[in-house]
């Protein structure tokens, strides 16, 4: 076994290179949203907490337990994108002039935009009931969500996550720079989904443009009803597919009916109707 690991010390250093990476990644994004809304702004933001009750303590243990085996699994299908590049089949670039950087740009936006895709259908997939208990229960078994919450998943779920940019640098040339903030955004971006409190700008769902983001309401109501809201970064497949929550905007709207800023909840009795109407 020693000299098996001798032999092979590189490629080990490599993967726990990626491994400290990301999961760094996201101790660092998690840790700090937690610390945020837990400690620093739990009261000041109290007003735009989505559920009324704290995750216990065992709930953060497991999502944090299962989100370093996802870290591993995410370090493996990293180590095979070096060991791909080795061998011409994973289409990574280093020199920016190769392609420019209106490429660059437009390379991290497809990976945007396809990742979200491919999210939106794995997830519905995973969401099959052949499949649900063995792939996707874990992630559910978060049924108030917390910022440790966004890499909770069963080896499946983490493998078929992993999988994407590995399987994009096979089709389309990418920067290590892009990769690196495509990840950012990813984590950031799950990280504030699962964080509890509603942070999104009142108004946000009537904006021509920026309707079509997902926001923490948005992925906490499909924590609580798991039939709606599929989608990652945007809420348009969600919208062509017929799978957002029915409530969705008139609880957003209602939660976010004080500014982010404000001392105070005012209840909005024309909210709460609204609400009970949508519920009928």
């Amino acid at each position: 076994m020693l000299s098996y690991l001798h032999d092979h010390l590189e490629e080990l250093q490599i993967w726990c290179a990626i491994f400290l990476n990301d999961y760094g990644r996201y101790l660092w994004f998690a840790g700090l949203m937690f610390l945020v809304i837990g400690f620093w702004k739990s009261k000041a933001w109290s007003h735009r907490k989505i559920r009324p009750n704290r995750p216990k303590n065992s709930q953060i243990w497991r999502e944090i337990r299962y989100s370093t085996y996802a870290s591993a699994i995410f370090a493996t299908f990293g180590f095979l994108m070096v060991i791909g590049e080795q061998y011409g089949f994973v289409k990574i670039y280093t020199d920016i002039s190769t392609f420019g950087w209106v490429y660059f740009g437009v390379s991290l936006t497809v990976m945007i935009i396809v990742h979200d895709a491919y999210f939106y259908w794995t997830h519905r997939l995973l969401h099959h009931p052949a499949l649900f208990r063995y792939a996707h229960v874990t992630h559910h078994r978060s049924h108030s969500p917390t910022p440790w919450t966004a890499y909770a998943f069963d080896p499946i779920e983490a493998a078929i996550n992993g999988a994407f940019v590995f399987l994009f640098v096979c089709v389309m040339p990418a920067h290590p720079a892009a990769i690196f903030l495509f990840m950012t955004h990813m984590i950031a971006r799950n990280v504030l989904g699962h964080c509890g409190y509603e942070l999104m700008p009142k108004g946000m769902l009537r904006h021509p443009v920026f309707k079509w983001l997902t926001s923490v309401t948005h992925h906490d109501l499909h924590h609580a009803s798991s039939r709606y809201n599929f989608g990652l970064y945007f809420s348009y497949w969600d919208k062509w597919m017929g799978t957002e929550h029915p409530e969705y905007q008139v609880r957003f709207e209602k939660i976010t009916q004080q500014p982010l800023t404000a001392k105070q909840a005012v209840n909005d009795p024309h909210a709460e109707t609204a609400i009970k109407r949508s519920a009928q």
